[in-house]
């Protein structure tokens, strides 16, 4: 026999034992009984929907009939689904598992938990058991019928709870699944470009359950960082996020409100992020540009190699390297005169030459800042003076010396980081 038909073989032997298991407690009765039960039955469905509506809170409606007659069929259903499997133990219990598991589903769709229901079955267990143990007391029952019985409710009782947590169960995952649905074409629509419209947005965040900010702000989270991690982070609901994007998006509603960019840092805590600016509810395309621009240099090295960066802090040097053959057009144009010094001299005097500019042409503010005596500066401007002439003392051309510097000077930073 192969060693496929054997694994047949023993789950087969596997579901029978399952089934002769579940059918046992009903098996062992003696022919007859639910004959004899019957006629009680009736009682027994009043005192237990009674006891449901007077003990459990959430089932005290004394003014919805329509209600009561609905618990009151549930319990009727119940007791009387015990009796059929009394009288037939090998009755199928699929198909009033799959009854069991609708009533699941609906208390899920309800937005109600199954502590209630669960409830009361159990309170149903206990008066029905109490009510036989008084059939049993009252010679109306064979005493030992009476283990078997209790086997059997709480068996039956067991199942139901079960079928039901199944289905309650499955109805919350497609429900959270269907809600994550939405969160993520609701953040395709924030961040597309050109910008969808304020009611389209809104229409949408009100069935993903997202309350519509003033303000937002994306995040994008290294892929690279992000891969390193067994699980994706952990982030606060009112956060919209995507860990199946490269890189990852978060988006942040209300940004600049108190203790967001903690909570931010808190939940991507050892991934490096970057934080784009705040900007209007359909402006989200520029916020996720802005940051994707700030995580390739944060790559780099030219933004600080931390594990959250905030645009807002580094607005000029995302200026400078938004277009970096402009930039290099600009040092080509102004610095040119620079190429003519050997290496160390030309970083030592580019260095000076920014400072310089920097701090208002004062020469011991800038000997402070390199940390050099204020003769040496003075020494080296008359150098950059023979090199620059005239240029040197026109503004427009300062401006543009200094950015052209400043890019120079982040790019060697990030060479040497």
């Amino acid at each position: 026999m192969s060693g496929f038909r054997i694994l047949e073989k023993i789950e087969a032997t596997n579901a029978t034992a399952r089934a002769e298991e579940a059918h046992g407690p009903f098996k062992a009765f003696p022919s007859g009984l639910h004959d004899h039960l019957r006629p009680f039955f009736a009682d027994i469905t009043e005192e237990v929907a009674r006891a449901i509506r007077t003990e459990i809170p959430e089932y005290a409606r004394p003014t919805d009939d329509t209600y009561m007659q609905v618990v009151h069929r549930g319990v009727e259903h119940a007791l009387q689904g015990f009796l059929e499997r009394m009288a037939k133990p090998d009755t199928d219990w699929e198909p009033v598992k799959a009854t069991y598991q609708r009533i699941g589903r609906g208390e899920a769709d309800e937005g109600r938990s199954l502590d209630a229901f669960q409830s009361a079955l159990r309170l149903g267990a206990r008066v029905t058991w109490r009510r036989i143990n008084a059939l049993v007391d009252a010679d109306l029952l064979p005493r030992h019928v009476l283990a078997a019985f209790g086997e059997a409710l709480f068996l039956h009782l067991d199942e139901m709870a079960a079928a039901t947590t199944a289905g309650y169960t499955e109805a919350r995952l497609h429900a959270a699944g269907e809600l994550q649905q939405r969160r993520t074409r609701l953040i395709d629509l924030l961040i597309v470009d050109p910008p969808a419209s304020v009611a389209a947005i809104t229409d949408l965040a009100h069935t993903a359950q997202w309350p519509v900010p003033r303000s937002l702000a994306v995040v994008v989270i290294d892929h690279g960082a992000q891969a390193g991690a067994a699980q994706p982070p952990i982030v606060p609901p009112e956060f919209l996020a995507r860990f199946d994007m490269r890189p990852a998006v978060l988006v942040v509603p209300d940004p600049e409100g108190p203790g967001r960019a903690r909570a931010v840092a808190g939940a991507l805590q050892g991934l490096r992020a970057v934080m784009g600016p705040s900007v209007a509810l359909q402006e989200g395309a520029r916020s996720l540009r802005w940051a994707t621009e700030a995580l390739a240099l944060a790559r780099r090295g030219v933004l600080p190699d931390t594990e959250m960066v905030r645009c807002r802090d580094h607005l000029a040097t995302l200026m400078l390297f938004r277009d970096e053959a402009l930039v290099e057009a600009m040092a080509d144009r102004h610095l040119r005169p620079l190429d003519t010094i050997r290496l160390p001299q030309r970083e030592r005097l580019a260095e000076t030459l920014l400072s310089w500019l920097e701090c208002g042409h004062n020469a011991s503010e800038v000997a402070a800042r390199l940390a050099v005596h204020p003769q040496t500066v003075r020494y080296r401007m008359r150098q950059l003076d023979e090199l620059f002439g005239d240029r040197l003392h026109d503004p427009t051309t300062q401006f543009e010396m200094q950015l052209a510097l400043r890019a120079l000077k982040l790019r060697r930073a990030a060479r040497a980081r």
